[in-house]
């Protein structure tokens, strides 16, 4: 049977994206279906690119990151307007969908325009804007639809006053005040940046704990910051309901409390956009959350269609998502590849980061693994008062019996960024001596790295010493 494409990739997210370029770098011919008139799917266009450029904007506006020296009242500008915080993401959305454009284009990337659907497991109706059907065909295809904010259907969305994630980055007011319901990474990074804005935040979630699959110091550092900001925590607590009202809403809780507030931000999880695929006409079906179940190389239940992104579920990260597209890729072609490594760095873009990667120490502990711990703090090092960040610190967890890393763990400026360093030694199988033996540029946070491994490396002698 003759195919129109040999690869067809429905949504142009970072997986799609990547899984079509590969492909298309291995001679094939390939075509990228998306509804929107722009490409970059969710992460472009409501989800990661907007999110962490509207961060960006809090960071430099409100003078968080130099408070630190010129007092906590500091302010780039003390007016601080919707239009000067939102004007920044319009022009970096927009430079990125160019960028996406660009790629695809450069490679021969056919791009459809519209939605599509299966009539069959190779064929693909296209349906666009204005209602025309086209169909097509391929050898093999990638589902990178990703997902969407859950909407549970007691909650009355209207985009403006009761929001979800995607509503946010395009509101055109600041609240005074903001409910966050749901602590998770997207609930937590939006609940710092408001409150750096100045807004009263108070967030609601249902379990005891912020942001568990953290390290607990960490996530403590990050509570003990945003109470300062003036957040407030209610754990343990579940919503039955919000009550819109003129001048907002209403938010209700199981234990009776009453929470008013301008806005709510409903961070409820996220839904696989599966549902208006007709996944059953290519042989596929979704579970309750929109996800489909893969293999180790992607792979669905049916040989030749794959699935890659958020749309498969955990860790749903962009990073993760742009590898498994061209891993996909990759395999359907018969081009050997190597497997994704599992040391997967975690970044969360709160207001200061957090970053890890490898295990916790609760998690080491509770598999009864042995480590040693080696801490540096930002405000010993001279990068640190020169950035006015004085709260950060890089943690080592260390195994005792050969000095290699178990975990990384960062919080404060740069912590996205500078767990790479760790991931690389943890990657290579090496140990705190490579670290201590490194010299690093001076004065760098990097440097933190030396100094945490030497602390480690002096608790690891006394144990030594002791046990001589």
């Amino acid at each position: 049977m003759k195919f129109d494409y040999d690869l067809l990739v429905i949504g142009s997210g970072p997986g799609g994206q990547r899984a079509a370029i590969q492909a298309a770098k291995l001679g094939r011919r390939v075509a990228v279906i998306d509804r929107r008139e722009t490409l970059g799917g969710v992460c472009t266009n409501t989800g990661t690119i907007p999110s962490k450029t509207l961060r960006e904007a809090v960071v430099f506006l409100t003078g968080m990151s130099q408070r630190g020296i010129y007092g906590q009242s500091y302010r780039v500008k003390d007016d601080i307007t919707s239009e000067d915080v939102f004007a920044r993401i319009q022009h970096v959305v927009q430079r990125e969908i160019d960028v996406v454009r660009s790629q695809l284009g450069r490679n021969k990337v056919q791009v459809l325009s519209g939605h599509g659907r299966f009539v069959d497991p190779h064929a693909v109706c296209v349906e666009s804007a204005s209602g025309e059907e086209r169909r097509v065909t391929a050898a093999k295809v990638v589902i990178a639809t990703g997902t969407r904010p859950a909407r549970p259907a007691s909650v009355a969305f209207d985009g403006r006053t009761v929001l979800d994630s995607d509503d946010i980055v395009s509101l055109d007011w600041l609240p005074n005040s903001l409910v966050v319901v749901g602590a998770g990474v997207i609930g937590i990074e939006y609940a710092s940046m408001f409150a750096a804005l100045g807004t009263r935040v108070t967030v609601v979630e249902q379990r005891r704990r912020l942001l568990e699959f953290c390290d607990y110091q960490i996530t403590e550092a990050l509570q003990y910051h945003l109470r300062d900001l003036g957040v407030i925590f209610r754990f343990d607590e579940t919503v039955t309901g919000v009550d819109k009202h003129r001048d907002g809403a209403v938010t209700r809780l199981a234990s009776g409390k009453l929470i008013p507030a301008d806005a709510v931000l409903y961070s409820a999880g996220r839904q696989g956009a599966t549902d208006t695929l007709d996944l059953a006409r290519a042989g596929l079906e979704a579970d309750t959350r929109g996800r489909i179940a893969v293999n180790d190389r992607f792979r669905t239940s049916v040989r030749h269609i794959y699935a890659v992104g958020d749309v498969i579920g955990f860790p749903s990260l962009a990073a993760t998502s742009m590898e498994q597209g061209r891993l996909a890729a990759c395999d359907a072609f018969g081009v050997a590849a190597h497997a994704m490594d599992q040391k997967l760095p975690i970044g969360i873009y709160t207001i200061p980061e957090i970053s890890f990667v490898g295990r916790t120490e609760e998690q080491l502990t509770e598999a009864a693994v042995p480590y040693e711990i080696g801490v540096s703090r930002y405000r010993e090092l001279a990068r640190g008062q020169i950035l006015g960040d004085t709260s950060g610190i890089l943690k080592l967890l260390v195994s005792p019996v050969d000095r290699t890393l178990l975990g990384v763990h960062a919080f404060g400026t740069g912590a996205t960024e500078l767990v790479h360093i760790g991931q690389l030694v943890m990657a290579m199988g090496g140990t705190i001596d490579v670290l201590i033996d490194t010299v690093f540029n001076y004065p760098t946070l990097a440097e933190s790295y030396k100094v945490a491994a030497l602390d480690a490396a002096n608790r690891l002698s006394a144990i030594e010493r002791m046990a001589a």
